[in-house]
C-alpha cells in the first residue's frame, strides 16, 4: 500500500467501541483511555463514556504517555497490519512510538524523508512545543511540504534549510530522540562548524549530539 493511501486528518466524531479481541491500542493516560485503530483506519481517539469513543487529536503528553501503557507484545501484533516499509520504520523507534505513528500518519507525503532521515521524526511530533501555538498544525505542514518540499518544512520547523541539515540527522543512530534534546540540537545545526562536524560524523549517538549541544552553549 502506498503511503500516500493514509487517510488525511478529519474533525474529530464518534468512532464507536472497541472489540474486547480488537489490536486496536488502548492506553490510560491521566485517567482517561485513549486508543489508536488498526490500519488502514487509523485513527486517535479518547473513551468520553463506557464503550463510547471520540476522535481526538493527542496532545504530546498523551502519545509520550503510550510507551509505560502499550507493551511490546500488544505493539507486535498492531504492527502486523501495517506494510512492510511502515512496520520496519516504526520498528526504530521505542520511546516515542506512538508518536512516530501519528507523524506517519499525518505526514504521509514526508514518508520517505522520513525513512531516509528518521531524526526528523521527533522535530515534526513536537512541533506544537518547538514552535508554539494552540493545536497541531498538520493540515500547515502538509501545505508547505506540497509547495515547497523538505527544505520548506525544515524551516518551517527553525531548522536550517539545506542539504547539510538532512545529512547530519541522517548521521543520527538513534532517532528516537529525548524531546528535552530538541531545542538545544535545532540551535546547534544554525552553527556551521557544529553542523559540519555532524555531517562528517557517523552513527552519532545521543552523548556526542549533547556533547555538540554543550559546546555550542559554552
Amino acid at each position: 500500500m502506498n503511503s500516500r493511501s493514509l487517510r488525511s486528518p478529519r474533525s474529530p466524531r464518534s468512532v464507536g467501541s472497541v472489540p474486547a479481541t480488537s489490536p486496536d491500542l488502548v492506553w490510560v493516560h491521566d485517567g482517561i483511555r485513549h486508543r489508536v485503530t488498526i490500519w488502514p483506519e487509523v485513527a486517535f481517539g479518547a473513551e468520553v463514556a463506557p464503550g463510547c469513543w471520540r476522535e481526538v487529536e493527542p496532545s504530546e503528553a498523551v502519545l509520550e504517555s503510550a510507551v509505560l501503557g502499550v507493551g511490546a507484545a500488544r505493539w507486535r501484533r498492531y504492527l502486523e497490519y501495517l506494510p512492510a516499509a511502515h512496520r520496519e520504520f516504526l520498528a526504530r523507534f521505542a520511546f516515542s512510538r506512538m508518536a512516530a505513528l501519528a507523524v506517519v500518519v499525518r505526514c504521509p507525503g514526508l514518508f520517505d524523508t522520513l525513512v531516509a532521515a528518521p531524526a526528523l521524526t521527533p522535530f515534526l511530533a513536537s512541533h506544537l512545543g518547538l514552535r508554539g501555538g494552540r493545536q497541531p498544525a498538520w493540515a500547515e505542514i502538509a501545505a508547505v511540504h506540497e509547495r515547497e518540499g523538505v527544505f520548506g518544512v525544515l524551516q518551517w520547523l527553525g531548522l536550517p534549510a539545506s542539504r547539510q541539515t538532512l545529512a547530519a540527522l541522517r548521521n543520527i543512530a538513534d532517532p528516537d530522540l529525548p524531546r528535552r534534546l530538541l531545542e538545544p540540537l535545532r540551535s546547534a545545526l544554525w552553527e556551521p562548524e557544529t553542523l559540519w562536524a555532524l555531517v562528517r560524523a557517523t552513527a552519532l549517538t545521543d552523548e556526542q549530539l549533547v556533547r555538540a549541544c554543550h559546546a555550542l552553549a559554552a
